[in-house]
């Protein structure tokens, strides 16, 4: 049944994105951006290596690896003042699996409304947003392999008037191995139904991702974490993603990470720490992503698992 399962998740993207290479024809784009710092400075090669509750957005399979409760909060200092957030709480029912819920938020300082007569504004203001909600569920279908799935909501809120919804499913599977925590990973994101604004529709930025992650180096007091993945996009070519982490004492983290393939954001960096005070456990991250003539994306992020 497992082999069926796995057979299914390798040709259903040869159907999905049996497509030429067609940018700016999804919608939606918001929901490409990582919502994590540790992610981000790993250049996103991240399918395989998700944990806690972001792993709602990256891998929704991980989830089921969590023990207790997890808490985690990513905000992203994007470009020309747009911010970019995302919060995911997860739990675990025993052997009943976890359950997850997420929110990402895309949105806008205030802005004025111009016209070619009012260049310099009408004295109107208005905001744009974009959102999505997510419910997550993983379970465990051997000691070793796990299942996943989320079904989001998608609301996208452009001016007065010009607002469109979707909805979405993620499916996805992870194997963990163990040696050296070696892992295999793959995902079915963003498939559902299409944006339409006004007369227009558009689908969803959908894509398939697989990718692997192991420790390199393994000692008593410090691993090597070296992570790879690869990204069909619906609407572009694939993409490749490697980053690797140095993990101290399960203290502090070093990270950096590269993607391939990609017309702007070409490396990535980042750092963590890590602090157990009694039953909780609080992790912090940062990352550094550079965008060419964009500039750069700024993430900040904190974790919290407890209830082990």
């Amino acid at each position: 049944m497992a082999k069926k399962i796995i057979l299914v998740f390798l040709l259903l993207p040869v159907f999905v994105f049996a497509q030429y290479d067609r940018p700016g024809s999804a919608d939606a784009q918001f929901l490409k951006i990582g919502v994590s710092a540790r992610a981000a400075a790993l250049g996103n090669a991240y399918i395989a290596i998700a944990e806690g509750a972001e792993a709602a957005y990256y891998n929704p399979a991980a989830l089921a690896w969590i023990k207790g409760s997890a808490l985690a909060f990513n905000h992203t200092k994007w470009f020309a003042g747009i911010n970019h957030d995302f919060v995911s709480l997860a739990h675990t029912f025993g052997r009943l699996g976890t359950v997850a819920l997420s929110v990402t938020a895309l949105y806008t300082d205030e802005m004025k409304v111009r016209t070619p007569l009012q260049p310099d504004g009408t004295g109107e203001t208005f905001y744009s947003n974009n959102y999505r909600a997510g419910l997550s569920y993983s379970l465990f279908f051997t000691d070793r392999v796990t299942f996943g799935g989320t079904i989001n909501y998608i609301k996208m809120n452009l001016y007065s008037g010009f607002s469109a919804d979707a909805v979405s499913v993620d499916i996805a599977t992870l194997y963990v191995t163990r040696f050296r925590g070696f892992r295999f990973g793959m995902e079915i994101a963003n498939f559902g139904s299409e944006v339409q604004f006004v007369n227009e529709s558009y689908p969803l930025p959908t894509n398939f991702t697989f990718g692997l992650g192991m420790n390199a180096i393994q000692a008593s007091s410090q691993t090597l974490l070296v992570s790879f993945s690869a990204v069909k996009p619906n609407d572009g070519q694939p993409l490749g993603q490697i980053g690797t982490e140095w993990n101290y004492r399960d203290l502090l983290f070093l990270r950096v990470g590269s993607r391939l393939n990609h017309d702007v954001e070409k490396y990535s960096f980042g750092a963590g720490f890590k602090v157990n005070i009694s039953s909780y456990n609080f992790k912090l991250d940062y990352s550094y992503s550079d965008f060419s003539l964009l500039g750069a994306a700024h993430r900040v992020g904190a974790k919290i698992a407890f209830g082990d």
